[in-house]
């Protein structure tokens, strides 16, 4: 279980919170406080009250795998096979089992092809997949996603969140403006002003935002039928 408990943090309040594990959308109005939600979940932020709890443990003592909303600032090296071995190198795993893992996700998420490509020549997808990759080969806890689809075409968000699917994490939390994807989470988040308004299955928060500009376009349509 992710808790929180007391929290006040720039824009975010929350008494407690507590979430389950899965893939859990975090949706809400651009400055409703969501990438600040998952930066806390994340341990790039430290609560300026409040605690925030990984199955009883911080942020910053689990493994978490973070994905930018710009990719661009996720890239650290000037090829992609170094790029996603980073992690590993950095807490010094024997170089064998780091080409043995690099090469396991890559073909996970179908990017062997991108191995010895340099990181600034990708895509704005490939940059996604290549930071999914990165995040998601130490094997982290959490693997916290954010927006990383705002700036995709559709075809090429959704084919990353297809691969999303692909990778196993006890906690994953994404944050998203497309409500599709959203619908398709365990568990569905919605922020407003700081303040968390509804936290449970897609069809019971859904349900509740059914007048709103939030409630899946694709849901309207097969109540038309």
């Amino acid at each position: 279980m992710i808790e929180l408990e007391g929290i006040r943090h720039h824009i975010l309040a929350i008494p407690r919170l507590s979430l389950e594990k899965g893939r859990t959308a975090v949706i809400g109005a651009n400055g409703s406080g969501k990438t600040t939600l998952l930066e806390l979940c994340a341990g790039i932020a430290v609560p300026h009250r409040g605690n925030v709890l990984i199955d009883g443990r911080g942020p910053r003592s689990c493994e978490v795998g973070w994905v930018c909303e710009f990719p661009d600032r996720n890239l650290l090296f000037e090829r992609v096979g170094d790029e996603i071995a980073s992690p590993l190198r950095f807490r010094h795993v024997e170089e064998a089992v780091i080409r043995e893992r690099v090469a396991c996700i890559s073909e996970h998420l179908a990017i062997s092809h991108l191995l010895e490509r340099r990181t600034r020549d990708l895509s704005g997808g490939e940059k996604a997949l290549v930071s999914l990759a990165t995040a998601s080969i130490t094997h982290p806890q959490v693997l916290v996603i954010d927006e990383a689809d705002s700036h995709l075409d559709a075809a090429t968000a959704a084919r990353t969140y297809d691969l999303v699917e692909e990778v196993q994490a006890p906690y994953m939390l994404y944050c998203t403006q497309d409500m599709h994807h959203a619908a398709a989470a365990d568990h569905v988040l919605y922020l407003a002003q700081g303040r968390i308004c509804a936290y449970g299955p897609p069809d019971a928060v859904f349900s509740a935002l059914r007048k709103t500009c939030f409630y899946p376009p694709l849901w309207r349509l097969d109540q038309c039928r």
